[in-house]
């Protein structure tokens, strides 16, 4: 897959623009085997690279739960990406549920879902990202790890920058060797509980 691509792709050129690289793929499966986790929840499915790391990072280090979200995998993937998991047997610890996050995670949050690490690879857009963080930062274990993909985007960037300006996330180093598409976040522990009189501002840098 890594050389030739799923069998079934949405463009010509999808796969090569939505699915992670392999050298953050190996960044992102290196940086979950150093944190040890138990389990791992990912936004955003698509062709299943990243989905491939995380659950090989999970087998590694004896995990046990890897739980992704995913409305799009059979509209638009047409379960590609599941397709590939379930090949490489990673479904004794993987669990699909084609939802939107924005309304997965009130739920998850809700039912007392923990987590060690999240994989954030679903919606750019800025609401959609910033609910997607903040419900995360309530399964996520205090001190637990975020990775974001597509950090630059603004809608990405502006969201995650609230979070570490005001919310005390901090930046972690993923070493991948060249310049990524990863960016990772510590949460704090204990948790910050900011003022409703204060708010820092968090628009990125031009």
């Amino acid at each position: 897959m890594a050389f030739d691509g799923p069998p079934r792709v949405r463009a010509a050129d999808d796969f090569a623009t939505v699915t992670l690289p392999e050298c953050d793929c190996d960044a992102l499966r290196d940086l979950l085997i150093a944190e040890r986790p138990a389990t791992v929840i990912e936004i955003g499915l698509a062709y299943g690279s990243s989905a491939l790391a995380i659950g090989e990072a999970l087998i590694s280090v004896g995990g046990d739960r890897h739980v992704i979200l995913d409305p799009f995998q059979d509209s638009e993937f047409r379960d590609a990406g599941w397709d590939v998991i379930r090949s490489a047997r990673l479904d004794c610890v993987a669990t699909l549920l084609r939802e939107r996050s924005q309304i997965a995670l009130p739920r998850l949050a809700a039912e007392g879902m923990s987590a060690d690490a999240a994989f954030v690879d679903g919606s750019h857009v800025f609401h959609n990202v910033f609910v997607d963080l903040y419900y995360l930062q309530t399964i996520v274990r205090p001190g637990g790890l975020i990775v974001l993909d597509d950090h630059w985007w603004p809608g990405v960037a502006t969201a995650a920058r609230y979070f570490e300006t005001n919310l005390g996330w901090r930046p972690y180093a993923v070493a991948n060797g060249t310049p990524g598409r990863l960016r990772a976040l510590r949460l704090p522990d204990p948790p910050v509980q900011p003022s409703f009189k204060e708010l820092t501002p968090f628009w990125p840098a031009a």
